[in-house]
């Protein structure tokens, strides 16, 4: 459980110094964020894998 969350706030940390510093915009943050629970498979993975096949369905869409 530990490596875990140390994953997800790695991510999340990532994501923020990346938008202060203005490298990426904010959706793209968001982007990695996601990634970062859906790698870690953290108890969020379920609910943010099924927001993102969601979104793929509506923009593909099926």
């Amino acid at each position: 459980m530990a490596v875990t969350l140390s994953a997800a706030v790695l991510f999340a940390l990532l994501s923020a110094v990346l938008i202060r510093d203005r490298r990426v915009s904010l959706p793209t943050a968001l982007v990695l964020w996601l990634s970062g629970f859906t790698i870690a498979s953290t108890g969020m993975a379920d609910p943010v894998n099924n927001i993102l096949a969601t979104v793929t369905r509506i923009v593909s869409g099926h």
